[in-house]
């Protein structure tokens, strides 16, 4: 209870102090509020003032906000990016990139450790760089739905690739398994179709003001169902969470406008309002520093696996780039398609529990993938620059 008081205070006093930051930066450069979040977790925790120390309980809320980011991302997702071409060079550019993130890890430690390595170079922080799209103004523009489609192969391929290789040490039971959470996924995206959704779009809009917040409680209960199906079933609780937020969006497709923007603004409110900045903050506070700065060699490799993952995830992107992207455009994917943290984040602590992956190569993952969501999305709105006014272009999904 004595090391949890003071991270209760902290955290809170840290989110609030965040946004101030980005804010007054702001005037000079566009920093994500996430930089900010991590860096004074990394300040306030035991690698540098001390102040702050893990907890089970900031954990557990830490977790949460994983959940949420996730949830949030999958509700953003719009199929018809995956349409054509888009989505073909989507799933074809991750599939390289997972490909040769274990090709190369393999060269340094195979087996295991080498897929895990693979599996975190692959990733995409799709729930990262969304608030960044939708700040810049490109959530409908061609640039944006691309980066959509990139992003949402880039968190939930990897989540299949951990339920299949990291879950029993048996690909085969853990196909079978994941066959299995398909098939109780594609009931409730099912049922979300079949819903009656007068009746309840009805009673939502009717509780939108209230105490009772039904949208809210419905949202919570498909979120925390299926993270217990994935529990129950032995795979990455973020995999139920990203299908969560599939289901939701599914069931609120074809509410009102202004009651959808309402419901969703709730839901962002609970997720970058509370959980989600805590998840960042408590990130920051449990980074390992100390294992970093013990070890020169391990440290000056930071910038190695940070080029490493602009190339093995970042280059690979830019296969899905709309036609007639510039070579600004295309440059602009690869740094935002290499912005990696919660995917590498949740694969290392699976390592580090299984005894796969030491805590220091899992604290160098994280601490490059910390770099990239510090650095990439700053420097691809930079190049970006004023073209995120421009006009909505629809995707092309003609033949590749």
């Amino acid at each position: 209870m004595d090391d949890l008081e003071p991270t209760l205070l902290l955290i809170p006093i840290l989110g609030v102090l965040a946004p101030l930051l980005a804010r007054g930066i702001g005037r000079w450069v566009r920093v994500p509020i996430v930089v900010f979040e991590l860096v004074l977790g990394i300040l306030v925790g035991p690698s540098v003032l001390g102040w702050a120390q893990p907890d089970a309980f900031i954990d557990t809320l830490s977790e949460y906000g994983l959940a949420m980011l996730f949830f949030v991302a999958g509700s953003e997702i719009e199929f018809t990016v995956f349409r054509g071409r888009t989505g073909r060079r989507s799933v074809g550019g991750w599939l390289i990139s997972l490909t040769l993130g274990i090709a190369l890890a393999w060269l340094i430690a195979p087996g295991e450790e080498a897929v895990i390595i693979g599996i975190a170079l692959c990733s995409t922080a799709l729930g990262t760089i969304l608030p960044i799209l939708r700040d810049a103004g490109e959530s409908k523009t061609a640039f944006g739905r691309t980066m959509f489609a990139i992003g949402a192969v880039g968190e939930f391929g990897p989540l299949i690739a951990i339920s299949l290789f990291l879950g029993s040490k048996s690909p085969g039971v853990e196909t079978i398994v994941l066959v299995l959470f398909c098939v109780v996924a594609g009931l409730a995206i099912w049922l979300a179709f079949r819903m009656p959704r007068g009746a309840m779009h009805r009673f939502v809009n009717a509780t939108l003001h209230t105490s009772g917040q039904f949208a809210i409680r419905v949202v919570f209960v498909i979120l925390a169902g299926l993270i217990a199906l994935s529990v129950v079933l032995d795979l990455d609780i973020l995999l139920g969470a990203f299908t969560a937020g599939i289901v939701w969006r599914l069931i609120m497709r074809d509410a009102a406008e202004a009651d959808r923007e309402a419901v969703e603004s709730k839901v962002e409110a609970v997720a970058f309002g509370f959980l989600v900045p805590v998840f960042f903050i408590y990130t920051g506070v449990t980074f390992d520093l100390a294992s970093l700065l013990a070890n020169p060699v391990l440290f000056l490799l930071l910038p190695v696996v940070l080029v490493v993952l602009f190339l093995v995830r970042g280059v690979p992107s830019t296969l899905a780039a709309p036609p007639g992207a510039t070579r600004r455009d295309r440059l602009s994917i690869a740094f935002l398609g290499a912005t990696g943290l919660p995917i590498i984040v949740a694969v290392t602590a699976i390592g580090v529990d299984e005894g796969i992956l030491s805590s220091a190569s899992a604290a160098l993952l994280v601490g490059a993938g910390m770099l990239s969501v510090l650095l990439f999305p700053l420097i691809a709105m930079t190049i970006r620059g004023e073209r995120s006014k421009s006009p909505a272009v629809p995707v092309e999904d003609d033949a590749a």
